[in-house]
C-alpha cells in the first residue's frame, strides 16, 4: 500500500453482541474470539489489517484473499461458530455469574430470529464498509485503535492486549497483521 493508494479492496467491519451484553470481559470468551480469527487467517482466507476487540464488539480491518471466499460467507460461518462456542463456554462455566442473564438474553434473541435454533449471540447485521481511499482506511486504523482509549480502559492504544495497536508500533500482537503505514 503506498501512502496515497489503495492496492486491494479492504473492509472496515464492525460485529456487535446481542443488545451490546458486556460478554468480552472474560479472557475465556475473548481467546474463542482470538482462535476462531487464527483459524479463518489459516483456512479461510482472511487477512486482517488491523483489529480490536472491546467488551461487546469487534472492528477489523481485513480483505479476502481467495477468489472463492466471500466476506458475508466469512462472517455468516465466524459468528455461528463462535456464538456456538461462546454460550456452550458460558453454560458449561460453573464460575460465570452471568450465566442466567447472558443465556436468557441469547435464547430470547434466538428464538425471536427464524434463522436460529437456541441461542444468538451477534446481531444478525454486520456493518461491512468498503475502504475506498487510503485517507478513510487511516481514519478506520485510527478509530479502531483509539476504541480503548476513548473508552478509559488504557491510556496508550498499545498497552491494550486485545488490539492490533501494538503490532503497529512494533510489538507482536496476539493475531498475526498485515501492518501498513
Amino acid at each position: 500500500m503506498s501512502s496515497r493508494e489503495l492496492t486491494k479492496e479492504l473492509y472496515f467491519t464492525t460485529s456487535t453482541v446481542v443488545d451490546w451484553m458486556d460478554i468480552f470481559t472474560r479472557p475465556v470468551y475473548k481467546h474463542i474470539i482470538i482462535d476462531s480469527l487464527k483459524y479463518c487467517q489459516a483456512e479461510k482466507g482472511i487477512n486482517i489489517y488491523a483489529w480490536v476487540l472491546m467488551t461487546n464488539h469487534l472492528h477489523m480491518i481485513i480483505d479476502v484473499d481467495h477468489e472463492n471466499n466471500d466476506i458475508g460467507v466469512f462472517f455468516r460461518d465466524f459468528k455461528k461458530y463462535t456464538s456456538k462456542k461462546i454460550v456452550d463456554t458460558v453454560l458449561n462455566n460453573p464460575q460465570e455469574s452471568r450465566k442466567e442473564w447472558i443465556i436468557n438474553r441469547c435464547r430470547y434473541r434466538g428464538i425471536a430470529n427464524a434463522k436460529n435454533k437456541d441461542y444468538q449471540l451477534w446481531e444478525k447485521d454486520n456493518h461491512i464498509e468498503v475502504i475506498w481511499s487510503y485517507d478513510l482506511y487511516i481514519q478506520k486504523l485510527m478509530y479502531i485503535h483509539m476504541n480503548p482509549v476513548v473508552q478509559e480502559i488504557v491510556e496508550k492504544p498499545e498497552n491494550y492486549l486485545y488490539s492490533s495497536a501494538r503490532d503497529y508500533c512494533g510489538e507482536k500482537g496476539l493475531i498475526d497483521v498485515i501492518v501498513e503505514k
